[in-house]
């Protein structure tokens, strides 16, 4: 593996979607990241594991309820740059690898932390999930149709942008000040926290006239007709995004519409008379046909893909945007580097896939390992 981090150790701790995330964001970018997987679920299946966000690392399974089990993994910090747990606040302290005691250690440790609600606070014990947390950080409400309640868009604006991205952010930070200090530090990463932060633009936007705090009546939520998707003759959508006038002048133009027998683009009491207009009008062709229609102009609409066919369009295609690995089609390494570029380095192992040869190259000797295996506490 090459890639900008080449040389950065990480252990990650397994746990749910958000942390994975955030170490196949440093694996991906040149990291060597071990992963950290339970004993029960150790073992090679059948089928291998198909999980992008498992890819490009190497796993041992280790029991940390085990006092042995955990010293293992105090070792591993020892080792390592970055550790990333995922655990409800106070669970590595009970276990004994806390950030305290693995920065007593080793003090070089970026010590990476990433919940919901934080490491503080009222809730910060409570369970929770993406939905929750871009609920109470105000990001949820402004998102879905007129008159009816938020749609959760996926679990994208917490669990991943909000939490591993931001995570992953936060450790790159942590790494470039330790260049000049020589001190490892705490990250905090919050879902909550990262989802406010995420909508940190739509805070100005409330301040703008005409702005109304409803859910489809805005300029960026499809309140406006010339942002916003439509359906087609087929049942396929296209997206409309024809913000500025000459963007909105080439959209009228593709549709066949007259702009002087229209009202301004920006007159709000018209925008439902808009959107009803644009919508018969896009229910004439087939996406594909409205897609072909605005190829070569600025009117910034697109086709809406469905997962499956964006890793065929000939844009994503022309850019290597979705890569295969191991058979499963999935998206490439981001950003891109020019000098340093990193690289997929392979497919999510199985739990415990590489123990024996990961301890050893981790500092752990033969003898240790194979007493480890033997006593169960490793797998």
């Amino acid at each position: 593996m090459a890639g900008p981090l080449h040389g950065v150790r990480v252990v990650e701790l397994t746990n749910l979607a958000p942390v994975p995330f955030a170490c196949t964001v440093l694996a991906d970018l040149g990291a060597e990241v071990l992963r950290v997987d339970r004993v029960d679920g150790a073992g090679a299946p059948e089928t291998p594991p198909h999980d992008p966000l498992g890819r490009g690392r190497r796993s041992v399974a280790v029991d940390v309820k085990d006092p042995a089990g955990r010293h293992v993994v105090l070792r591993l910090a020892d080792a390592a740059d970055v550790l990333v747990e995922g655990f409800r606040p106070g669970v590595c302290e009970r276990l004994g690898i806390g950030p305290d005691a693995c920065l007593a250690r080793n003090p070089r440790l970026v010590y990476a932390r990433l919940t919901g609600w934080g490491q503080d606070g009222p809730f910060a014990a409570r369970a929770g999930h993406d939905i929750d947390y871009a609920a109470v950080a105000g990001a949820l409400w402004p998102i879905g149709p007129a008159g009816a309640p938020p749609t959760p868009p996926l679990n994208l604006l917490a669990d991943f942008g909000g939490g591993g991205m931001l995570a992953a952010v936060g450790v790159l930070a942590a790494l470039v000040e330790r260049a000049s200090s020589g001190r490892g530090q705490v990250v905090d990463a919050a879902m909550v926290d990262g989802a406010a932060l995420l909508s940190a633009a739509l805070h100005g936007y409330r301040t703008m006239p005409g702005w109304r705090d409803e859910r489809g009546v805005n300029l960026l939520d499809g309140g406006a007709p010339f942002y916003r998707c439509y359906t087609c003759a087929d049942g396929g959508y296209v997206a409309v995004g024809a913000l500025e006038p000459p963007f909105y002048a080439a959209l009228l133009d593709g549709l066949g519409l007259d702009a002087d027998t229209l009202p301004d683009q920006y007159d709000r009491d018209w925008w439902p008379e808009l959107t009803d207009l644009f919508a018969t009008t896009f229910a004439t062709r087939t996406r594909d046909e409205w897609a072909e229609t605005f190829a070569d102009t600025d009117a910034c609409v697109a086709p809406v893909l469905q997962p499956t066919e964006a890793p065929t369009h000939e844009h994503t295609k022309a850019r290597g945007t979705f890569i295969t690995v191991a058979g499963l089609v999935q998206p490439n390494v981001a950003p891109r580097l020019s000098r340093t570029p990193g690289a997929v380095g392979g497919p999510r192992p199985y739990p415990g896939k590489h123990t024996a040869e990961a301890l050893a190259d981790w500092g752990f000797g033969p003898g240790e390992v194979d007493a480890l295996r033997r006593s169960g506490t490793v797998r």
